[in-house]
């Protein structure tokens, strides 16, 4: 059996931080649902604004949620009416105070979920996934990465057998802990079944001095 850890999960704490940061003596699995809620209406409510990640913090009765996007201006809209409308809807699933904080992806062509869901978009409009996969490679090596690595999996072409077809460039070093490995998941719901898209991109190392640093200091909160 494949021994498989979470590239992301495997570096929390050391070089990623949390992406819910709150402390709960009690009632934590209601907190934690919420927090899935919120997250999933979100995704759904903008997904065309290339939400990349969200994290929640929450203090006392207050919570700050941060939309990591590709496309801010699309979020907020014209004088930010639309992201008051996503902070209402985001306050009917919560009792907490609710601000929104739109932070803006400025490479979005190296970061993994939006690669993903772009390469599942295109499986979705019947693009071969050869050709699809293939130009995510090229601009994503284009734009500074050093190495990326994407995995398809389903009935590709229309097969009457599912498999998988991974394509790799560059590095792409998983067992290294100071390697700043970025993953993305997506899936393409296809007239022959769901494929899904699996996306790992290296974009460098922590330095070393910053790397000791965080180490001697476990109780504070990792860099993103």
């Amino acid at each position: 059996m494949g021994q498989k850890v979470h590239p992301y999960g495997f570096r929390l704490g050391i070089i990623y931080g949390w992406q819910s940061n709150w402390f709960a003596e009690r009632g934590l699995a209601r907190t934690l649902h919420e927090d899935l809620r919120i997250r999933d209406h979100i995704k759904k409510k903008v997904y065309h604004a290339g939400v990349s990640r969200i994290v929640i913090e929450r203090r006392a009765d207050k919570m700050s949620v941060n939309i990591h996007t590709a496309r801010p201006g699309i979020l907020i809209g014209k004088r930010g009416a639309e992201v008051e409308a996503l902070r209402k809807e985001i306050s009917s699933l919560t009792k907490n105070e609710v601000f929104i904080n739109i932070r803006e992806i400025r490479k979005a062509e190296i970061d993994a979920q939006l690669i993903a869901e772009n390469v599942a978009l295109q499986l979705e409009r019947r693009v071969a996934f050869r050709r699809a996969v293939k130009k995510a490679v090229t601009s994503t090596m284009k734009f500074g990465a050093q190495g990326i690595k994407i995995r398809v999996k389903g009935r590709l072409g229309g097969a009457e057998m599912s498999r998988t077809a991974q394509y790799r460039e560059g590095r792409v070093p998983l067992h290294t802990l100071r390697a700043r490995i970025d993953f993305g998941l997506a899936e393409a719901k296809t007239t022959y079944g769901v494929i899904g898209v699996q996306v790992w991109v290296f974009t460098g190392y922590v330095p070393d001095a910053q790397m000791r640093q965080r180490l001697s200091a476990p109780g504070e909160q990792a860099a993103e």
